[in-house]
């Protein structure tokens, strides 16, 4: 559970980053539950492929995971310097944390994830999709198809890839947890292809929560709503940071670690009949 969280309300200060961005470089930077998050034994002995883990959204799982009693293989693009500051929260709650840089756009690379995780941890029992990018437009011109295919490939594809490989090692009572966002059900105009993919991850996350029932692997998703990570600085125009989140009834947006509990509780044994359900965290704002 989350005891308390640090909350950051606009207006922000205009800051840019390029694709990836660091959370060390953010202002303010993000709470991702270092000092909130308290765990009870929820995941113990739980070996997890986490993808983007190495900052925001992922790292906040990462933590709580590991406070839950999990051991992670962390999957990140070529943040280092944020891979390791997880590690290290993961390595302090006395969890294995293994690092694996590389782009997920690949799909043998997105197979060595997998058979790593195996290797190292012994097992694969949760699978958390979580890596993306986006690119803001200011109109449906800017869109390149270079854009369009990174999206799609590295948002969709990849965790199609990654899916596939994982299931085989995956046992009886498995779970998978993607991350698709608001924009499914909410596409942004400045924002085509990330909305597109992001819908199609809500998709692709019931039609595989049905396919995997004989399995007794659980499929869901979380969706978040406005989130403050490094894709705040790297994935939006500057002049949009300023009012970020003030859209949403709590006229803020969220910290990583506030989404942490809704991963957690997906993933855990005692959501053994929760599957293809998508979970909004979105500060109250209605999505239909």
């Amino acid at each position: 559970m989350t005891t308390a969280t640090i909350e950051t309300k606009p207006p922000f200060d205009p800051q840019t980053q390029s694709f990836p961005a660091l959370s060390s470089k953010m202002n303010p930077t993000p709470d991702h539950g270092e000092t909130s998050y308290k765990g009870s034994g929820r995941l113990v002995g739980k070996r997890v492929l986490i993808t983007g883990g190495d900052s925001g959204i992922g790292r906040a799982v990462a933590i709580a995971f590991a406070r839950e009693g999990a051991d992670l293989l962390v999957s990140y693009l070529s943040e280092h310097d944020d891979a390791e500051e997880t590690k290290r929260w993961v390595e302090k709650a006395g969890r294995t944390c293994v690092l694996v840089p590389g782009d997920i756009c690949d799909p043998a690379h997105c197979e060595k994830l997998v058979t790593q995780t195996v290797k190292d941890l012994g097992g694969l029992d949760i699978l958390v999709n979580n890596a993306a990018f986006q690119k803001p437009t200011k109109s449906f011109d800017e869109i390149s198809i270079e854009d369009w295919d990174k999206t799609f490939k590295t948002n969709i594809s990849a965790m199609f890839y990654i899916t596939k490989f994982a299931v085989p090692h995956m046992p009886n009572g498995g779970a998978i947890v993607n991350t698709s966002s608001v924009n499914s059900k909410k596409p942004m105009a400045t924002l085509i292809p990330y909305s597109a993919t992001k819908a199609a991850i809500a998709n692709f996350t019931l039609g595989l929560a049905q396919a995997l029932a004989e399995k007794r692997i659980r499929v869901n998703a979380v969706l978040p709503g406005p989130i403050w990570t490094p894709f705040i600085p790297s994935g939006m125009n500057p002049e949009e940071i300023k009012d970020f989140g003030s859209e949403t009834p709590f006229k803020r947006p969220g910290q990583p670690a506030e989404l942490a509990s809704a991963y957690v509780m997906l993933a855990s044994d005692e959501s053994s009949y929760t599957s293809g359900a998508l979970v909004v965290v979105s500060g109250g704002s209605p999505l239909y």
